[in-house]
């Protein structure tokens, strides 16, 4: 399976080089699939509206509000009606949980301080808690209301809301937060139940008109640490009438609306998404969130280490109508539990799309989703460890893949055996420039005879377009399941991330290159064949050297698998037959080089 030399190229210089165009776009997915560089925020888009009070103002009403001043006078104009002051004196907070979460709120804001996971650890082996702590003390924290008025928005962020409890609440339960001054009346409402799915509802109100107010998950995720969390992970994803789109981190506008039919919208990561899924999709809208904000580059020695800028991505989905009512999905990114989390239908119930488009494959997708269906069918029935399962499932692909590997070898000998009258044919059209009409007879010629010997010209080709799709599948499917995260295999203690102690890519490159010494190649040439029995290892090793060690146990387990394999098959005729063809072949371009250097 994991094979870069392919045993039934073709002789000559054409099928070397073949081998190496092969060799080069697979170096290039590889590596082009690492490659990113977000850019800078784009200048936030013209909000909707702009305020009319200055920001002493609206500091003065909320200052008033919490002491208790009458409504009248914290008022930011005289024509102002007047209002029921409704503000807490202090601020408080509330816990709400369930066996899956545990949320702390504050009645600041009504907003989101602390929301853990409690089947999730994060790097220090710590409950995971996705909010971000400093990018929200600098941007706003989950479940706090975005609207297009900047000081209406740090004003409702900085309100002291009066709660309809305080202390511990165990689901399903309901919690309510209510601020009322100046004409501005606000009434937020989340229902709980015992999902990672709770319902909310948001009403904002100035002077008795409605305010398009907007539910927001402003800052990002807190299980990124790493500058590459951040630049290569955060995505906005979205739903639009079932066609699913997602918008990398360089494509995000700050404060950039979009409409249309919303069936649901919001942020993830690699591993964990805020989704936001309204009532109405189609009078619900999207504004995507970008900031910047400086990340140490070595999170163990943050003081020592540099920063880099790096984006903070959010977003916030609400209703046109001015009140906004919608259910969030704020967790892991399982398949199961995606698929059971549907956007809202015609007939107004939950029969819409569902979130599992928030989990990426990439290109690969056609073989990662499978590929990963077949190792969690391995896991739940087989052996319950990750990565036992990965063993076995390689096991499983090498065996699949056996049937590839003979009809290679057989379309190999039988190459070799017209190898002759091809040479004949092209030396009969060798004087011939390459535009010559009378090439296409040549062609036609080749097609003639490997039609009459029956050799397929791709039969070493095909093989290896199935071999790099799956190998680069696999990738894909350890960097993005959630269930390799944090999983453990001897002294691996996380197979979505690179080896630590370099074990498995020192052994990799060992497997490699005896995997390429005992597979006969009789149509490369010797030298390519030599110069490629080093450079592809070294390549090999490099890859899984920095990246999840997941796939270095897949690929190491696999050469491994391949060269015992492909020891069996050297015993039987087939296997001598080419071993002979490509003794043969070495002996008779040795002794041209040698009778060349005696001249």
């Amino acid at each position: 399976m994991a094979e870069y030399k392919n045993p039934n190229q073709q002789g000559g210089k054409q099928d070397s080089r073949s081998l190496m165009v092969f060799t080069m776009v697979f170096a290039v997915i590889l590596l082009g699939m690492q490659i990113f560089h977000p850019k800078k925020p784009v200048t936030p888009a013209t909000t909707k509206t702009q305020s009319t009070q200055s920001s002493t103002a609206i500091q003065s009403n909320v200052a008033n509000a919490s002491s208790g001043a009458p409504a009248a006078a914290a008022s930011a104009t005289a024509n102002t009606p007047a209002t029921p002051q409704v503000a807490a004196a202090s601020e408080s907070t509330t816990v709400v949980e369930n066996e899956l979460y545990r949320i702390t709120f504050s009645n600041r804001g009504g907003q989101v301080t602390s929301w853990i996971l409690k089947k999730y650890t994060n790097f220090a082996g710590q409950p995971l808690d996705l909010v971000n702590a400093a990018a929200a003390e600098k941007f706003g924290y989950p479940l706090s209301i975005y609207t297009y008025d900047a000081n209406l928005r740090q004003r409702l962020a900085q309100a002291l809301y009066v709660s309809s409890a305080t202390g511990n609440l165990t689901a399903p339960n309901q919690l309510t937060f209510d601020y009322s001054a100046g004409g501005l009346v606000v009434h937020k409402v989340f229902h709980f139940d015992n999902s990672y799915v709770l319902k909310a509802e948001v009403t904002v109100t100035q002077n008795g008109a409605p305010v398009e107010a907007l539910l927001a998950w402003p800052s990002g995720f807190g299980d990124q640490r790493e500058a590459r969390d951040y630049a290569t992970d955060q995505k906005i994803d979205r739903s639009d009438s079932g066609k699913a789109d997602t918008i990398a981190p360089k494509k995000v506008v700050d404060g950039e609306t979009q409409t249309g039919t919303l069936d649901w919208g919001g942020v993830s990561d690699l591993y964990f998404a805020a989704i936001f899924l309204p009532d109405t999709p189609q009078t619900s809208s999207l504004v995507s969130l970008h900031h910047t904000m400086d990340i140490p580059k070595d999170p163990e020695h943050p003081q020592a280490g540099q920063v880099a800028p790096q984006p903070i991505l959010g977003a916030a989905v609400g209703m046109t109508s001015g009140m906004t009512s919608e259910r969030l999905f704020a967790g892991p990114k399982v398949l199961s539990v995606l698929r059971a989390v549907r956007g809202t239908g015609p007939d107004g119930k939950p029969t819409g799309p569902d979130l599992v488009p928030v989990v990426h494959y990439g290109i690969f997708s056609f073989a990662a989703k499978p590929l990963f269906y077949a190792l969690r069918w391995v896991h739940a029935h087989v052996v319950n460890n990750w990565g036992w399962a990965i063993l076995v499932l390689t096991l499983f692909i090498t065996i699949a893949m056996l049937p590839t590997r003979i009809a290679m070898m057989k379309s190999s000998i039988k190459m070799q055996r017209i190898q002759p009258q091809m040479n004949f044919i092209k030396e009969k059209y060798k004087k011939y420039k390459f535009d010559d009409p009378r090439k296409a007879d040549m062609n036609r010629e080749m097609q003639e005879l490997y039609k009459k010997e029956g050799v397929n010209m791709f039969g070493g080709c095909l093989p290896m377009l199935i071999q790099f799709p799956l190998l680069l599948a696999f990738y894909e499917v350890l960097e993005n399941a959630i269930e390799l995260r944090h999983a453990h295999w001897f002294w691996l203690h996380d197979l979505s991330v690179a080896d630590p102690y370099h074990i498995l890519p020192i052994l990799m490159v060992g497997s490699q290159f005896f995997f390429q010494l005992f597979t006969p190649s009789p149509g490369v040439d010797p030298a390519q064949q030599k110069m490629m029995a080093f450079t592809m290892p070294l390549f090999s090793g490099f890859v899984t050297w920095h990246y999840a060690s997941g796939m270095a146990l897949y690929w190491t387990a696999s050469n491994i698998m391949n060269i015992g394999q492909q020891m069996m098959i050297n015993r039987t005729k087939l296997g001598q037959e080419l071993r002979d063809i490509q003794a043969k072949r070495a002996a008779k371009k040795g002794g041209k080089q040698l009778a060349a250097a005696r001249r």
